[in-house]
């Protein structure tokens, strides 16, 4: 995984010197929570940040990457007395999608874009109310193993408007693939995925 992620970044500098090639940044807001057998979560407001490449075949058809840096997790409700948490999770993501854009009119595009996704756990823990924390990428003292698995892989989707040359709006949403928790770590045979939407906007140089 940490190969490929190399291979696709450099891969995207290699075709900067390309015409049909331009670059953005973007950041904006995440709003992320877990499917499977999770019961008794929110969804929790984090961010997105990054930088994005657009590799264009015609003036309707385009592939679209880039290198984001998220904010996701999931909060949990007070349970039988037992106190309530948030798992924070920073992720660097790398989404590889095929676009189609459609012009509204001379000024403006609409833009409809999917594929994969890839990501890379950079730090996560989970936060108790009574002030308590606990990482969950790493190994704690005492324990064999993470109770997360690091790398995640799933599907993206999303749509957002090309405003003049430079100005990006977009709505994505990702569902994971992968269930993140640890086998090993956990007792029971659980499953939970990734699931979050994101509001940005961007500026394309």
């Amino acid at each position: 995984m940490k190969k490929f992620l190399l291979t696709a970044v450099l891969g995207m500098f290699a075709l900067a010197g390309f015409s049909q090639v331009k670059w953005d940044v973007k950041a904006g807001m995440s709003m992320s929570n877990l499917t499977g057998d999770v019961e008794n979560t929110n969804m929790k407001v984090g961010y997105t940040v990054g930088v994005g490449v657009d590799y264009a075949f015609s003036d309707m058809w385009s592939l679209q990457s880039g290198l984001n840096f998220t904010g996701k997790g999931v909060s949990f409700d007070d349970v039988e007395g037992e106190d309530g948490g948030t798992w924070k999770l920073n992720y660097i993501e790398l989404p590889i999608l095929g676009a189609a854009k459609f012009a509204l009119n001379d000024n403006m595009k609409f833009v409809v874009n999917a594929g994969p996704y890839l990501a890379v756990g950079l730090g996560g823990k989970e936060s108790y109310d009574d002030g308590d924390d606990f990482k969950l990428f790493s190994k704690e003292d005492g324990l064999e193993e993470a109770a997360l698995k690091r790398f995640d892989l799933g599907i993206q989707y999303g749509v957002g408007l090309e405003i003049g040359e430079h100005y990006l709006v977009n709505l994505t949403g990702q569902n994971g693939f992968i269930n993140m928790l640890n086998d090993k770590f956990w007792s029971e045979e659980l499953s939970a995925k990734n699931m979050a939407f994101f509001i940005s906007v961007g500026y394309r140089f």
